[in-house]
């Protein structure tokens, strides 16, 4: 789920702009490089959410979606883009950027065609409140990830734990099939996704901070953190954080009336 990817390290100093207190020129290079760099992975985030509504809505209103209900295709379907994810996050050294770009949108794809099956379940209306209701909201949790001075790094273990729980509980409960345990885990899973959107946005800007700084001692660096490859991995971290708030808020907002 949200952060596969994470390759960083703790180190002193991370995140700091080189140069002395009054080297305004360089920092003002810097936070320009940051913005655009910010940019470019909502742009390819905001992007791939787009195109798995595209798809969800087409599928289901072509009525594919219904039709995979119950078929082994569906279980291909679902496995199929955590496959993406796993060869993206552990193979991002192997493969080229265009590689990445192409497994980014077949990833968005395939969401979309998982997704699709949601029509079935809750009204169009219900569903559209939830994804503006979680757009606003991983708006404003993104925002302060990337404004605030704290240090948000040992929440992130903790909340890849509570992934990790998450996901245990799900799996019981395909079994027990209990209602106030799936209402729990929506609940729990809202605010883990929340606390992951604000935790990612704050790793994302300080790991390009920590690149380029490092790339002013050593310009080898960049062939080893590639900007585009660091832009498609961090817009599927925020991708996945998004829709998967998007997925427990659902439960909550959901109608299937």
């Amino acid at each position: 789920m949200a952060d596969w990817n994470d390759t960083r390290q703790e180190r002193s100093g991370f995140g700091t702009a080189p140069g002395a207190a009054g080297d305004l020129g360089t920092r003002a290079v810097f936070d320009e490089g940051l913005r655009k760099h910010m940019l470019s992975i909502y742009n390819y985030m905001t992007s791939g959410v787009l195109l798995s509504g595209i798809i969800a809505m087409v599928f289901a209103n072509a009525g594919y979606a219904a039709a995979m209900v119950g078929s082994p295709i569906m279980w291909l379907v679902v496995l199929s883009p955590l496959a993406i994810v796993f060869a993206m996050s552990f193979g991002r050294n192997k493969f080229s950027t265009g590689t990445l770009q192409i497994m980014f949108w077949a990833f968005a794809v395939l969401m979309g065609v998982s997704l699709s099956t949601i029509f079935l379940r809750y009204t169009g209306g219900s569903i559209a409140v939830t994804f503006f209701a979680t757009s606003a909201a991983f708006a404003g949790l993104s925002l302060f990830g990337y404004t605030t001075k704290k240090n948000m790094s040992g929440m992130g273990s903790f909340l890849i734990m509570g992934v990790v729980g998450l996901i245990v509980a799900m799996i019981a409960n395909m079994f027990i099939q209990s209602a106030p345990l799936m209402y729990a885990i929506s609940f729990i899973g809202v605010l883990i996704f929340a606390g992951l959107t604000a935790y990612d946005t704050q790793r994302l800007k300080m790991e390009y901070l920590a690149v380029q700084q490092a790339m002013v001692t050593n310009p080898a660096v960049a062939q080893q953190y590639p900007v585009g490859k660091m832009v498609i991995l961090g817009a599927l971290t925020l991708y996945l954080d998004f829709i998967n708030m998007f997925q427990f808020l659902l439960s909550f907002l959901g109608s299937q009336d």
